[in-house]
């Protein structure tokens, strides 16, 4: 469902409407049909809802009509203005996707955006979607994000704190843990058998040898050091400044950054609207568009399901190939 006042029912309504020309996989929407049908009758779309009990009846059904699994969120909801009575029907959507994944009745769960704040101010307690669903299945690794597009895959180390947070958790055993996790999931989710992973600098020009920062010699290259020694190709640290050109991209197939906007600044500009975040280490496959509510377009019908469709489309890959 995602924030049912932001964009993530409009871009559910237009991925399905370009599920011919977009090659897209079987799927359906677990949101409120009456939304759903609103929010295509008000932008004159022709989107033929039909609500399941099952997911098993998604297939019969996709060619000629949007598949919903209702989850009933009881109040009336105006495009771009968000309501916190609205957020327990949001998390029951997630859990809902996630159990279906769990008992093997869907493939994949692709999540639209939520607004942090709000949901906050409904009661969620967790700083994000990747926080949730750790918790959810119980997990106990360390949360992993991939943020992908085309030419990049970038994975945060530390993820939804304060930069200055980030900085003082940053620890040796943390870099450790997500990059080999990042390596596995390149090895099953995306078929590379021998991933490269580019481990970026935390200060700038990697900490030149210590005038800019003691932590690439404290933290991260013995981080390095280890993941070599467990036979991972992991070179760093890196300067960030040079790290996301054409040619130095050619050389790893993820790069680990360090803190949140150091991995997705870049990101989001060579891939605005095309990004998918992935979430790794999961014993389910979960992605979701990189990017968020954009309450000032909800409604409008003008804002891009790319990003959308590249979640489903990275979600089916990442199934078939975990099947394999």
């Amino acid at each position: 469902m995602g924030e049912p006042a932001g964009i993530g029912g409009e871009l559910t309504l237009k991925a399905w409407l370009g599920r011919k020309t977009q090659n897209l996989p079987v799927f359906f929407a677990i949101d409120d049909p009456s939304r759903l049908s609103e929010l295509a009758y008000g932008l004159g779309w022709t989107v033929p809802l039909v609500e399941i009990t099952d997911p098993s009846e998604a297939t019969a059904i996709f060619a000629q009509a949007l598949p919903v699994l209702p989850i009933f969120l009881g109040l009336h909801i105006k495009p771009g203005h968000p309501d916190p009575d609205t957020v327990k029907a949001v998390i029951h959507s997630i859990k809902t996707g996630v159990e279906l994944c769990v008992t093997g009745k869907a493939a994949a769960i692709v999540t639209n955006p939520i607004h942090k704040h709000i949901m906050h101010q409904g009661g969620f307690a967790f700083p994000g979607h990747t926080e949730y669903l750790a918790s959810l299945l119980k997990l106990e690794s360390h949360e992993v994000m991939m943020l992908a597009c085309p030419g990049l895959r970038v994975v945060p180390v530390t993820i939804h704190v304060a930069l200055t947070q980030a900085i003082a958790t940053l620890t040796h055993d943390k870099i450790v843990e997500v990059s080999r996790i990042t390596a596995q999931a390149l090895t099953q989710d995306f078929g590379i058998r021998n991933p490269r992973l580019a481990i970026a600098g935390l200060n700038p020009h990697a900490g030149e040898d210590g005038d800019m920062g003691r932590e690439e010699i404290d933290i991260i290259a013995p981080a390095i050091q280890q993941l070599q020694a467990l036979g991972l190709d992991a070179q760093g640290p890196l300067p960030p400044d040079t790290l996301f050109h054409e040619q130095a991209r050619s050389r790893y197939d993820a790069a680990i950054c360090m803190y949140h906007d150091q991995a997705l600044i870049p990101l989001k500009t060579l891939g605005f609207d095309s990004g998918v975040n992935v979430t790794l280490g999961l014993p389910i496959v979960r992605t979701s568009p990189d990017h968020g509510t954009a309450f000032d377009l909800a409604g409008t019908g003008k804002a891009s399901e790319k990003s959308l469709v590249n979640a489903l489309l990275m979600a089916a890959e990442i199934a078939n190939n975990r099947a394999r």
